[in-house]
């Protein structure tokens, strides 16, 4: 089984920046893919974007595309979520999650609240 703490989030003005990080722990030799989720207040959990974590290859949402960036570093790791060109809609609870090939991800954190205010 994974760990997962999520950290960084905050207060940030419409247009700053902000970087989460995702930091892994216990069975995390068959990690095949991180990513990253958030939930809105009201509104359903949704996919923000992932890495595979042997490759580095990234996908995102079309609502973060361009503005959001996501890295790993297998020594610590640790996933890391940078977000630029913040916007209001952006508000949310970050969560990250893991999973193995050829299953569904699993969470495990309490997420991170970021507040982007306009």
């Amino acid at each position: 089984q994974v760990q997962l703490v999520e950290s960084g989030g905050g207060l940030v003005q419409a247009g700053g920046s902000l970087r989460l990080s995702c930091a892994a722990s216990g069975r995390t030799f068959d990690t095949y893919a991180m990513a990253w989720f958030r939930q809105a207040p009201g509104k359903e959990r949704e996919f923000v974007g992932r890495i595979t974590w042997g490759s580095g290859s990234t996908g995102y949402a079309d609502s973060v595309k361009g503005r959001f960036t996501i890295s790993r570093d297998n020594t610590k790791n640790t996933m890391y979520l940078q977000m630029d060109s913040l916007k209001p809609e952006d508000t949310a609870v970050y969560y990250c999650a893991s999973r193995v090939a050829r299953s569904d991800y699993s969470f495990g954190g309490q997420g991170t609240q970021v507040t982007v205010s306009s």
